[in-house]
């Protein structure tokens, strides 16, 4: 096969694999000679705090996909070159450096990555190279799934109809890497091992402790494992206590899985009607439609979707501020909603039925802007994705595409009782609360005194006592989307 150039570089960013990664393989086939790298782009580390689960996920995703490369190529001195600094100005001097005529990445799609690419891709054509951005990191981008008018979906049902009869015109096709002999050594230079988290300037969490699996490997382990579970995957998926979902979120984040390999996996299983396998791809299909709402209506990143929404009068001043830390410490009164944000503090990590229930918490019982809880999930999440985190948070404050009605308010305590009825997941994260009886768990405030003396149990002194009153919040909350109402 003739190649267009004698050098590329694969600028890994959202893709941390070899296995069916779309830069690296066009690269190995436009390429003689191929580098690979990697950035920790201070732009985006200097706004994260020192400990930094995602940071270290990444870093040893890296130390993975460098032994993967070299092994890949079978050559010495071959791997993964490791920047630290400024994309603007890393990437083009190692280009130049390098004598790269072409820079290999997957696209990304929010904002500030575009101008980040757009800056980049600048400064290498001064220098007579070039930047190719490919879709990899969702099945079908921007302006591919469009209506009969020609237009965006902002409705998911119809877009996932769509999208379904789209894949079956045009499978999701996983690729391998055609020439990795063609995978060059690094200078000598660019040998040195993957930074240690100390060396940009950030600490060790609890990552490990709490056995996250990282890299391509940790990726097909959960893989494997949830396939066997897939069938139950619709029986199970709401209930928190239960292993249900599949936990891929952080490495479809990062991707150390390709999306193309969890859509190949599920599809055939929706064609033969296994429902769990339906259900959970239309999830994948969520993460779709969230990306094409961010690509194709960027306002959602600072405002509501429907505009109409950004005329409600949110809660502000120091009892907003009291009511907004009682939830994000996990102290509101409620157990299910301070057990989830329990558990986002202590692991990073939120099951999917809880972050409706606690964010429908903050922005309809304690009338908090969602943009104030958005920036909470933003910092700490593992599988932080900006098109999908918007697209969560408007949907449970009603003012994003496809979103739950204003007046739909879910009641934490039912929630609770229909999803952890047994009270397992609150009493795990919640240790003060675990001599309580299934019956008393989800209300501890409603307790009869003998089912709390019984437990050793006093509320307010052991466990707050609920910070808000749900029908008074529900009343409120109607007469604060009024306004919305009016408009419409």
């Amino acid at each position: 096969m003739q190649t267009k150039y004698a050098s590329g570089l694969v600028w890994f960013r959202r893709d941390l694999r070899i296995h069916d990664n779309t830069a690296l393989n066009i690269a190995l086939q436009q390429c003689e000679r191929v580098y690979c790298a990697f950035l920790f782009d201070t732009e985006i580390l200097e706004a994260l705090p020192r400990q930094d689960r995602r940071v270290e996920f990444i870093r040893e995703s890296l130390v993975e996909l460098d032994g993967n490369l070299s092994a890949l190529s079978n050559q010495t001195h071959a791997g993964l070159i490791v920047l630290h600094g400024r994309a603007e100005e890393e990437i083009p001097t190692l280009v130049r450096e390098l004598g790269v005529q072409a820079v290999f990445a997957g696209r990304d799609y929010e904002p500030k990555a575009i101008a980040r690419d757009h800056a980049v891709a600048h400064r290498l054509t001064l220098s007579g190279s070039s930047l190719h951005l490919l879709k990899d990191h969702v099945i079908f981008e921007e302006r591919e799934v469009l209506t009969q008018m020609g237009k965006p979906y902002g409705v998911f049902t119809p877009y996932l109809r769509a999208w379904l009869a789209r894949l079956l015109d045009q499978p999701a096709i996983e690729t391998q890497p055609p020439s990795p002999y063609r995978l060059a050594p690094r200078p000598e230079g660019y040998r040195a091992d993957v930074p240690s988290l100390g060396s940009i300037g950030f600490e060790s969490t609890n990552l490990r402790a709490l056995k996250i699996p990282t890299g391509e490997s940790g990726a097909q382990a959960l893989l494997a494992d949830f396939a066997t579970r897939m069938g139950r995957y619709e029986e199970t998926r709401n209930f928190p206590a239960i292993k249900g979902p599949s936990y891929l979120s952080v490495h479809l984040r990062f991707g150390t899985v390709s999306i193309r390999q969890l859509v190949n996996l599920a599809q055939p299983r929706h064609i033969q009607g296994d429902q769990g396998a339906t259900t959970w791809l239309a999830e994948l299909v969520w993460r779709d439609f969230y990306a094409q709402i961010l690509a194709n209506f960027p306002h959602v990143v600072t405002g509501s979707y429907k505009p109409e929404y950004d005329a409600i009068a949110w809660e502000e001043g120091p009892l907003a501020e009291k009511l907004f830390d009682a939830w994000r410490n996990g102290a509101t009164g409620y157990p299910v909603v301070d057990a989830a944000m329990v558990q986002l503090n202590q692991t990073g990590y939120m099951h999917n039925r809880l972050r409706m229930v606690a964010g429908s918490f903050l922005v309809k019982h304690l009338g908090i802007d969602w943009r104030w809880g958005e920036r909470v999930f933003a910092c700490l999440l593992n599988d932080f994705d900006l098109s999908s985190n918007n697209g969560g948070w408007q949907w449970v404050s009603s003012s994003g595409c496809d979103a739950q009605p204003y007046f739909r308010i879910f009641n934490p305590v039912s929630q609770s009782e229909r999803f952890d009825a047994q009270g397992r997941f609150i009493r795990r994260y919640l240790p003060q609360l675990a001599k309580l009886g299934p019956k008393t768990i989800h209300a501890p405030w409603l307790a009869k005194p003998l089912e709390l003396a019984a437990a050793g149990f006093t509320p307010g002194v052991d466990y707050p006592l609920p910070i808000v009153d749900h029908a008074q919040a529900r009343s409120r909350t109607l007469l604060r989307y009024g306004v919305v109402k009016k408009q419409t």
